[in-house]
C-alpha cells in the first residue's frame, strides 16, 4: 500500500523531529558559553583575590577557588604552582584558558576591582576599561573612632551580654563539621559598639572579599535614596528601553513592570538565572564572560503578570540599577554615586563596586568589601537611615524593603525588597530581623528589637546548612537581657 505523499512527509517530519529531540537531550548547545563562563569565573575570582583582596596565590587556590573543584563547576584550572592560566603582576591581569582556545581575562582597575574582558581582548593595550579615581575624604580611619573610622576603644561590655555564650556562638560559626562551610569573619555590633570581632587565619579587618548577592541590599539602598529625592518612583513604569524594540513600543506589555516589581523579584520576565542555566546564560555572561550587564536583562519577554510570581533573578536587580543610571543622567554622576551618596558618608572606605567593561555597575553581586564596612552598612539600617544626625535613607524606604513581597505570601513571606525576611515558619528568632544574603555564606543581619547587627563572611561551597537565622539564634543566647522594644 502506497501512502499519500502528504501523509508520508508528515510521518517523516514527525520521525525527524523525534530524532532531533532525542539528540537535543544529549547535546549541550550552550557548551561554549559554559566554557567561557568556567574560565571567566576563575579569572575574575583569581584576579580579585590577588589584586583587590591582596591574598597570595596559594591562599586564592586554597579558599577563594576551592568551591570550583566540585563537578558542578567543572573543576579548577591548575593550581598555585602551574596551570592553564597567566598572571601578569605588572598589569594586575589574570588570563584563564589559554590552551583551551577560550581564554578569558580580568584586569584590576582602580576603584572598581577586576573587570572581565571580551573573549580574546588584549587588556594590556586597552585603556578604555572603566575605573574610578574619585579622591577619598582626607582623614586617617585609624585615627577616627568607630563607626566612622576604625579606632575601637576596648571597654567593659555590659553585664547583660553573656560573654561565654557569645564566644560559644562564635565557635559555632567557625568550627563547622564540614569543609564546605568556611567562616572567615564574624562581627557583632550591639547598640553601635563592636562587642565581638573574629577572623580566620589569613584574614583581618582590612581584607576585602566578594559580597555576592549581599550587594543587592546595598544597591536597593542607593535606589531608595533616589526614590526619597523624587528622581525615581516606586510604582511608576521602569521606563526601560526594552529589547528588541517592538514596532509599537507603547504597546509593549513590559511597560507594566515597575520598580517595586523588580525589587520584589517579581518582574514576570522570562527566567535566565535559574532552572540549571545559571552558568550558561543570563547574568552569568555579564559576570564572567564580558557581555554587557544591561543588554541581556532588557532582552527578555514577559511570561507572567508582573508582581504575581517570585523568581530570584540577578537581572531584576540590574534593571533597578539601570533605572538608577538613567535617573542620574550622566556616566560621571552614576559612577560616583555609591561613593558620594553612601560609602563616604558612613565610612565604607574599603568597598568597591565592580563594573562591566561598558561602565555599568554589576550591583547584583560584584562588590568587594570587608566585615567592618558591612557592619557600618547594617548599622545605618539599625539607626533607621540616620548617620551622625543626618538622614540618608527614609523610614518609608526601610519599611518597604522589610515588607514581604506580595508574591511570597503563599510561601511564607520570606523576601522583601532585596532583603531576606524571617519566614513565617521560623519562630525561634525575632520576627523583626532581616538579612542581606549572598552566595558562599555572606550575611548582614539587622535585629532592631535587640539593637544588633551581625556580619558573617564566608567562603562556603554554597549556603549548605549555614542559614542566617540559625546564626542569629546562637548569637541571641548572649543577649537575653539586652532586648529593646520592637519597632
Amino acid at each position: 500500500m502506497t501512502l499519500p505523499a502528504r501523509h508520508f512527509y508528515c510521518t517523516l517530519g514527525l520521525l525527524v523531529s523525534a530524532v532531533a529531540f532525542a539528540q537535543d537531550e544529549e547535546f549541550d548547545y550552550f557548551s561554549k558559553n559554559r566554557e567561557l563562563i568556567h574560565n571567566g569565573v576563575q579569572a575574575v575570582l583569581q584576579c580579585n583575590g590577588l589584586f583587590t583582596s591582596h591574598r597570595t596565590l596559594d591562599q586564592v587556590f586554597d579558599q577563594e577557588l576551592a568551591y570550583l573543584r566540585s563537578e558542578r563547576f567543572g573543576g579548577v584550572v591548575g593550581n598555585a604552582s602551574e596551570g592553564d592560566y597567566r598572571v601578569d603582576e605588572a598589569n594586575r591581569l589574570v588570563t584563564v584558558g589559554v590552551a583551551t582556545g577560550t581564554p578569558v581575562s580580568a584586569v584590576f582597575r582602580e576603584g572598581v576591582g577586576c573587570v572581565v574582558s571580551a573573549p580574546g581582548q588584549d587588556l594590556r593595550q586597552d585603556d578604555s576599561l572603566p575605573a574610578l579615581t574619585l579622591p577619598y575624604p582626607r582623614f586617617d580611619p585609624a585615627q577616627i573612632d568607630w563607626p566612622n573610622g576604625d579606632r575601637v576603644t576596648v571597654t567593659a561590655h555590659p553585664e547583660s551580654i553573656d560573654q561565654d555564650a557569645l564566644q560559644a556562638a562564635s565557635d559555632w560559626a567557625f568550627e563547622r563539621d564540614t569543609p564546605e562551610q568556611d567562616t572567615i569573619s564574624l562581627l557583632v555590633v550591639h547598640k553601635g559598639d563592636i562587642v565581638h570581632e573574629r577572623y580566620a587565619t589569613g584574614f583581618d579587618q582590612t581584607t576585602r572579599t566578594r559580597t555576592w548577592s549581599t550587594a543587592k541590599s546595598i544597591a536597593v539602598t542607593l535606589v531608595g535614596m533616589l526614590v526619597d529625592s523624587g528622581r525615581l518612583q516606586l510604582d511608576a513604569s521602569l521606563g526601560i528601553d526594552w529589547e528588541p524594540e517592538l514596532l509599537a513600543p507603547e504597546a509593549d506589555p513590559r511597560r507594566a513592570i515597575t520598580l517595586r516589581h523588580v525589587l520584589n523579584m517579581s518582574s514576570g520576565l522570562y527566567p535566565v538565572d535559574s532552572f540549571g542555566m545559571e552558568y550558561a546564560t543570563g547574568s552569568g555572561l555579564a559576570y564572567w564572560a564580558g557581555a554587557s550587564s544591561t543588554e541581556g536583562m532588557r532582552h527578555r519577554g514577559l511570561v507572567r503578570e508582573p508582581g504575581s510570581y517570585w523568581d530570584y533573578e540577578n537581572y531584576d536587580t540590574l534593571l533597578a540599577v539601570y533605572a538608577m543610571k538613567r535617573a542620574l543622567k550622566t556616566q560621571e554622576a552614576y559612577s560616583a554615586f555609591p561613593r558620594t551618596a553612601l560609602f563616604d558618608k558612613i565610612g565604607m572606605r574599603s568597598t568597591l563596586v565592580g563594573m562591566d567593561r561598558f561602565g555599568d555597575f554589576i550591583f547584583s553581586s560584584q562588590v568587594y568589601t570587608n566585615a567592618r564596612d558591612l557592619a557600618r552598612f547594617g548599622l545605618l539600617y539599625l539607626q533607621d537611615g540616620v548617620w551622625d544626625g543626618q538622614r540618608l535613607l527614609s523610614s518609608d524606604w526601610i519599611r518597604f524593603v522589610r515588607t514581604p513581597a506580595p508574591a511570597t505570601r503563599a510561601q511564607g513571606n520570606f523576601y522583601g525588597g532585596q532583603w531576606w525576611l524571617v519566614p513565617d515558619d521560623v519562630t525561634d528568632v525575632p520576627a523583626d530581623a532581616y538579612s542581606a544574603k549572598g552566595n558562599r555564606g555572606q550575611y548582614v543581619i539587622v535585629v532592631p528589637s535587640h539593637e544588633l547587627v551581625i556580619v558573617r563572611r564566608g567562603l562556603d561551597f554554597g549556603n549548605q546548612g549555614f542559614e542566617p537565622w540559625e546564626l542569629l539564634r546562637e548569637v541571641l543566647k548572649a543577649f537575653d537581657g539586652a532586648t529593646a522594644p520592637a519597632p
